[in-house]
């Protein structure tokens, strides 16, 4: 087992597709993941479509949002769902097999993490951000905001910044799709582009 004071850390940079915006009331309708390092090593990706949790309820507005994208887009997130404790479980073994140092990345963590970690806890023994006397973790860390990272970076303005606003070129030229894994790609590339340059700016 490699030492974890050595070892790489892995950030598993992570999107989702959501129904509405209350994690139980609504369901997460698909969730893609990419795994880098730092350097920009890719290690591997994940990416499911989840069938809906008993008894929640799509949310009209979203599912108007939805209307208003291409057919692609919904098909990426409602065909062939699986059942959410087979994905969930899925997404565990997977996350355990990148190594020992792990983090989670999302933009913006507060909505993709919460919604990630209320379906680790319900459906698995994890959760993204664990207690201190948890030895078994899944993730080393709270999480990180992407959003927040690269606002930091550029000097924006937290209360009006988007990534989006960002050059397409930090995103490896990655469109932005709304498909899980697609927006989840796109991040990761933007997760390395802000690492490099803090280094850079750093030293």
């Amino acid at each position: 087992m490699a030492d974890p004071g050595t070892a790489e850390r892995v950030y598993v940079v992570t999107d989702i597709e959501v129904d509405g915006f209350v994690p139980g009331a609504n369901s997460m309708l698909s969730l893609a993941s990419v795994a880098v390092t730092a350097s920009g090593e890719q290690v591997g990706e994940f990416e499911a479509v989840l069938a809906g949790l008993p008894g929640a309820q799509p949310d009209p507005r979203v599912w108007e949002w939805f209307a208003t994208q291409p057919p692609e887009v919904v098909a990426a997130a409602t065909t062939d769902p699986r059942p959410v404790p087979e994905v969930m479980a899925g997404f565990v073994a997977w996350v355990q097999g990148l190594g020992e140092e792990r983090e989670f990345v999302a933009s913006p963590l507060g909505f993709d993490g919460h919604y990630v970690d209320h379906y680790l806890r319900r459906f698995t023994s994890y959760a993204i951000c664990e207690g201190l006397y948890v030895d078994d973790r899944l993730f080393h860390g709270p999480g990180l905001c992407l959003k927040s990272l690269a606002c930091g970076l550029v000097g924006g303005d937290p209360a009006t910044f988007s990534v989006h606003d960002l050059p397409t070129a930090w995103f490896g030229d990655v469109e932005h799709t709304h498909r899980a894994i697609d927006d989840a790609r796109g991040y990761a590339h933007l997760l390395v582009e802000v690492l490099r340059r803090s280094r850079e700016w750093a030293g």
